[in-house]
């Protein structure tokens, strides 16, 4: 099978675009905030899900389905495109009302300066510069400098239910997708629940910028998240000192500080992505196999010979890493339903062919892309005439980020292609 020709699926800003310009319709064109307090949240879940079946790697990102939650992750308040870190849900920004005094479903209207004012009284003395005071929204970023060193800070407030949602927002990433120095979670005797992990902004590139972020679920359904760098901004700032100026017991006290209940109160209700106001309900997302299914399917469907040493997954996505006594190899499903309309962007080219009952088969052979020394990323992208799709992977290490531990995947292309096309991913429930 051909190699892809570049560092990630050949079809992935084809199919960005795809799902912008789907989830845009019916939306005026200059009308960028109906695009992200719409369509976009149920667009955004799904182009994570195709991402991580395309990259081969998983974080529980359930942020990017919350009604009005990370409104500004794939849409900057320019309106430009934006990429997202595996390391940590999409960045809020601080919004600016597009119409004064109009304020739509789902967007919060709080003083930037309010937020920045939180933030400055409960960290550490040092100056400050921070973007957009004069905006409204609710986020805020800006730039700390205790004269050792500059460091981006961005602090963003959210309501997300009590659901499944918000505890993926505060548990610690499988270390199988994502390396990190440290993780702690911790429930709080107020029924709040903590993360605090010290990372990376590009996890596969670990001698570069840290992110150290901590998240409070409070046990009303609000998330308080803070990172900071040890950079003056996430992305595209030099290094500017050995580690963000924070430490982990500074986060917890940041994000615990009762300064933050005023500003939360002031979060609207979540909406109804579907269609209608849904109150205190959260937004309806595609239906998907839950994590367990999907797992339990995936090892049932690894061939025999092949030990089972570790396993994931979640919502839609499970992996397993098994070894045959030459080797470490980790394999990666996604379950997709409801991918019809994007079809034609992912299986419009390469190595494509249409089985007698309309399923289409696209075989990909490629370089890894997350770090790890001579990886190899093999996968079969499955889709049925009715849109479900099914991608399973392969490689030659126990994870992405690490050196590969064989020549080859454990599984051949062949058995890759039979796993993703067998019957049972269409039989499981969806939730």
């Amino acid at each position: 099978m051909p190699q892809n020709e570049g560092p990630q699926h050949e079809g992935f800003e084809e199919e960005l675009g795809a799902v912008l310009r789907r989830t845009g319709d019916g939306f005026a064109a200059d009308d960028r905030r109906e695009l992200v307090e719409g369509g976009l949240q149920r667009g955004k879940r799904r182009l994570v899900r195709r991402r991580l079946a395309m990259t081969g790697g998983v974080l529980a990102l359930a942020a990017v389905g919350i009604g009005g939650v990370y409104g500004g992750s794939l849409l900057s308040p320019s309106g430009d495109t934006t990429t997202t870190s595996v390391a940590a849900p999409p960045k809020p920004r601080p919004t600016i009302d597009p119409v004064p005094g109009k304020q739509r479903p789902g967007e919060a209207s709080i003083p930037v300066k309010d937020i920045a004012a939180v933030l400055k009284n409960n960290t550490p003395a040092g100056s400050w510069e921070f973007e957009n005071l004069d905006g409204r929204g609710q986020a805020v970023s800006g730039v700390f400098d205790d004269g050792n060193g500059k460091a981006g800070v961005t602090v963003g407030l959210f309501r997300t239910g009590t659901g499944e949602a918000g505890e993926d927002q505060v548990a610690c990433p499988d270390k199988v997708a994502v390396p990190y120095d440290n993780c702690t979670m911790q429930n709080l005797s107020n029924g709040s629940r903590l993360m605090i992990l010290q990372g990376y902004e590009y996890p596969d590139r670990r001698e570069e910028t840290k992110q150290w972020r901590a998240v409070l679920l409070t046990k009303d359904g609000f998330l308080i998240d803070v990172s900071e760098y040890n950079a003056a901004a996430e992305k595209g700032a030099p290094v500017s000192r050995e580690n963000p100026p924070f430490t982990p017991a500074q986060l917890k006290a940041l994000v615990t500080t009762d300064d933050w209940r005023p500003l939360i109160k002031k979060l609207p209700q979540n909406v109804d992505m579907s269609g209608g106001e849904g109150g205190q309900g959260e937004p309806r997302l595609p239906a998907e196999p839950s994590a367990t299914d999907s797992m339990n399917t995936l090892r049932s469907l690894v061939p025999k010979g092949l030990a089972v040493v570790n396993k994931g997954g979640q919502s839609g996505y499970a992996y397993v890493v098994v070894d045959d006594g030459k080797g470490k190899s980790l394999v990666e499903v996604n379950i997709q339903p409801n991918m019809a309309d994007v079809a034609g962007t992912l299986f419009g080219s390469g190595d494509v062919t249409t089985l007698p009952d309309g399923r289409k088969v696209k075989l990909i052979q490629q370089a890894g892309e997350k770090g790890g020394e001579g990886v190899v990323w093999w996968s079969a992208d499955t889709i049925t005439p009715e849109g479900f799709r099914v991608v399973v992977s392969a490689f030659n290490a126990g994870t992405q980020h690490e050196a590969a531990t064989r020549a080859e995947p454990a599984l051949t292309m062949k058995q890759l292609k039979a796993i993703a096309l067998s019957p049972k991913w269409q039989k499981l429930p969806m939730k």
